[in-house]
């Protein structure tokens, strides 16, 4: 994370092409989407791989904490790993201890694989490399734990989930405008990034600096509509 706010977009899509795209047109990461899209485990490994070889920031955003799952990302080369739904510190410390070496955490070590060099890197260097950033999305009406309890559990960044959010405040824009401040707040008392979907720029939170705009598959979407408009 910078001062400066950084703007990404969900890959959605399995093509490698989608990354490039995105790296092209000057987004600062892409968050690959395994929660929902169609994407395959192999398929997420494959683009965080791809970017990495890039040098270009992946994010994964993962449904749950699966160690496993998460150990792979990252040797792939992830850069960060978002997790959703979080209502609980204990979340937090389970994703923590999941992606940091001890003594900081629980991660596995091992040395084959591309982040390591495949065995090049050595070990001590290897353990001691800056961690991933840790997003954590905050998406419900309330949650098991207070927000400062569960903001000062680890997260680098807390994002808010705006259309789960939509939904769980039954589309009430005075509860959802209330909710995001709220977070919003916390995250500055915590020291905590602000982090925000939104479908265009013109409806971002003004205050997020880790801003997750559309997605490869809708603004696809958009632009072949737009193209098939303008052509009749």
């Amino acid at each position: 994370m910078s001062a400066d706010r950084l703007v990404g977009t969900f890959v959605k899509l399995p093509a490698t092409e989608s990354v490039e795209v995105a790296a092209q047109a000057g987004f600062n990461f892409v968050i690959v989407d395994l929660e929902h899209s169609q994407l395959s485990d192999a398929d997420g490994l494959r683009l965080v791989r791809h970017a990495f070889t890039m040098g270009f920031p992946a994010v994964v955003r993962v449904p749950e904490c699966n160690r496993g799952q998460v150990n792979r990302l990252l040797e792939a080369g992830a850069s960060g790993i978002q997790l959703s739904t979080v209502t609980s510190a204990g979340q937090v410390q389970e994703l923590v201890a999941a992606t940091r070496y001890a003594p900081g955490g629980e991660r596995s070590v091992s040395l084959a694989h591309p982040v390591a060099g495949y065995g090049a890197t050595p070990l001590p260097d290897a353990v001691s490399a800056e961690p991933p950033l840790l997003v954590g999305q905050i998406e419900t009406a309330e949650t098991t734990d207070p927000l400062e309890k569960i903001l000062a559990a680890g997260l680098d960044v807390a994002f808010i989930g705006t259309t789960d959010l939509t939904v769980a405040l039954g589309f009430d824009r005075a509860r959802i405008d209330s909710r995001v401040r709220q977070i919003a707040v916390a995250a500055e008392a915590a020291g905590v990034a602000l982090g925000i979907y939104a479908a265009t720029a013109a409806i971002a939170y003004p205050d997020a600096r880790y801003l997750a705009l559309s997605s490869d598959l809708s603004l696809l979407r958009e632009a072949v509509g737009q193209a098939v408009k303008d052509a009749r």
